[in-house]
């Protein structure tokens, strides 16, 4: 078994849209990014490349690389999926957590579940997300960022 964790901020914007797990969410305020800033997927992708001692997600996907630019990333993570295949491990399971003070998270996180397991080919009940509010503390809670966090499971496959 490998074990990974990561966190990930976002500054908030009104000019940026607000997508979260793959999913875009109606809102005022959007996250700022070199991608479609999804910081919750981005965690969850980090958090995959450190079970498998792959370094940081600006190293396979860095922010100086046009190719990123605006990138859906569902798509990072779905290369992550890739690369973990490749090593020989599958996802055991994976906790995600997004801190954000609004808009509500609970009706999207069906959804967020759904496209994290369709993109690591895996259960649905492999996939946990969950929200918090700053309770009008700090960044979170004065609405300037959100930051999310994952810790991964890795399974070796039988060979």
């Amino acid at each position: 078994m490998r074990i990974g964790q990561s966190t990930d901020i976002h500054r908030l914007s009104p000019d940026r849209r607000l997508i979260l797990g793959g999913v875009e969410i109606e809102s005022d305020l959007g996250l700022v990014g070199h991608s479609d800033a999804d910081a919750l997927t981005h965690a969850l992708a980090e958090a995959i490349l450190g079970a498998l001692a792959l370094g940081d997600l600006g190293k396979w996907f860095p922010d100086t690389d046009p190719k990123w630019e605006g990138a859906d990333s569902i798509l990072i993570l779905k290369q992550v999926a890739k690369m973990m295949d490749e090593r020989g491990c599958r996802l055991g399971n994976a906790d995600c957590l997004i801190m954000i003070e609004k808009p509500k998270m609970a009706p999207h996180i069906m959804k967020m579940r759904q496209n994290y397991a369709e993109a690591l080919h895996c259960d649905i009940g492999r996939i946990s997300v969950k929200a918090t509010r700053g309770e009008g503390l700090g960044f979170v809670g004065r609405r300037e960022g959100v930051q999310a966090f994952a810790v991964v499971l890795l399974e070796e496959k039988d060979v």
